[in-house]
């Protein structure tokens, strides 16, 4: 088969065949198709793009590259969910369990940092001893054992992606939706659940800026997904402001807490409502979202997720007494406040901004340091709120002295009007 007439077809429009998309991919892994050329096809669809079933046969060959996690000796609909990433991102550390805890179980593989948006695994290893490297066998064991694991996904799980990605990224083609479909779900197919959520998040702190890209991505995401044999729904979710309060690790972990004891900020506690109803309907637990609205709400409000998220502290190596205590997460030895100049109504917030710079106190992967679980920011107003001079709008956090340019960063993340609305979190589903 020749690689140079398989780039020709894409090039003119043409489409491939699953045999051509197999042999490239499974090629470009092993070293028989060649950077240049694999950077050819993928440009070419930029260009020209891919039809649903390409999308698929691309997707089912990335999966395949790899090993693909065997979850049938766990009994029940076994449901995923996956968020595109943001800022403030802690919908995971209370999904898993508050679903788990409705006895649908959750064998979640996840990632850490990339960028701006922090990672789950990142966050969760905040809490003294827990554990995320977790082997095949136990990870299926924990979840038998207490319904659900979160575990960082590991080298061979969908490795054509890791190489194809960055490919993608040297050659101007990550924003190609057939591409970051089938880089999302090869992972999600490849972690073995029968239905999955997806998070699709738009606005200025999401890969996807508007929301008409977000929807389309969310489409191509459940279209594929139901191509794969596989449940699925999407949520569009607003990542115009940080979500919640808390950006970082520690911090995270600890409003997450919040969340699973029943409080905690508005829009966190919303879209945890909102994923867990869907990911309960998927798990065949409740007939319809509505449904599952009520029994996530009334799960968080009996403790019930609350214990599971307890258990599976304790089952990955981590410290339960955090759940209580939260002073044992790691301590910053360093905060300051930013402070408003004026007076006015916050009518936007640069949140990508915010998530770097979380990254530059520590909380993400900048250059060769580590993640430091103390760094980040806590963000004390939002869209909407009315401001006075001399009142608090963000608590920077870190290991490490934060000096003057940070703090004028921050400060200016926070613009200004004579009024504004507080933005809906939800925009829409895809089913």
């Amino acid at each position: 088969m020749l690689v140079y007439e398989i780039i020709r077809k894409k090039l003119d429009g043409e489409r491939n065949t699953p045999e051509e998309i197999r042999h490239l991919v499974t090629g470009f892994v092993c070293g028989e198709v060649s950077p240049e050329q694999m950077a050819a096809w993928l440009a070419a669809v930029y260009i020209r793009g891919l039809s649903d079933e390409e999308t698929w046969w691309l997707t089912e060959a990335m999966a395949k590259s790899g090993r693909i996690m065997d979850l049938s000796t766990i009994d029940g609909i076994k449901v995923d969910k996956h968020s595109t990433g943001g800022v403030g991102d802690k919908v995971s550390i209370v999904v898993v369990p508050l679903v788990a805890s409705a006895d649908v179980p959750v064998a979640k593989l996840t990632g850490r940092a990339l960028g701006h948006t922090g990672g789950t695994a990142d966050k969760l290893e905040s809490i003294p001893g827990m554990r995320l490297n977790l082997s095949e066998e136990e990870f299926i064991s924990q979840v038998k054992r207490i319904g659900c694991a979160i575990a960082v996904a590991t080298e061979d799980i969908a490795p054509a992606d890791k190489k194809i990605y960055a490919l993608r990224d040297k050659t101007a083609t990550i924003a190609s939706v057939p591409l970051i479909v089938s880089s999302i779900l090869s992972k999600k197919l490849a972690g073995g659940a029968d239905a999955f959520v997806f998070d699709v998040k738009f606005g200025d702190g999401a890969f996807m800026r508007r929301l008409e890209d977000a929807r389309t991505l969310a489409e191509g995401l459940v279209r594929t997904a139901k191509l794969a044999g596989k449940k699925a729904v999407a949520v569009l979710s607003s990542m115009e402001q940080p979500l919640g309060h808390a950006i970082g690790n520690a911090v995270e972990v600890a409003e997450a807490i919040e969340v699973l004891k029943g409080s905690g900020p508005e829009d966190v506690r919303e879209l945890c409502i909102t994923i867990s109803a869907l990911m309960l309907w998927l798990g065949g637990v409740v007939t319809n979202p509505d449904e599952g609205r009520s029994k996530a709400m009334e799960l968080l409000s009996s403790g019930t997720a609350l214990e599971k998220f307890r258990q599976l502290v304790a089952a990955q190596g981590g410290d339960p007494k955090i759940v209580d205590e939260p002073f044992r997460l790691p301590q910053p030895l360093h905060k300051v406040e930013v402070v408003a100049d004026s007076t006015g109504t916050i009518v936007r917030i640069a949140t990508r901004q915010l998530g770097l710079i979380a990254g530059q106190l520590g909380a993400g992967r900048m250059g060769l340091k580590e993640v430091n679980p103390t760094a980040g920011i806590v963000v004390l107003k939002k869209v909407g709120d009315h401001v006075n001079p001399g009142e608090v709008l963000a608590i920077l956090q870190s290991s490490e002295p934060i000096d003057g340019e940070i703090v004028a960063k921050v400060k200016a993340s926070f613009v200004f009007g004579e009024s504004g609305e507080k933005p809906p979190i939800l925009a829409g589903f895809i089913q």
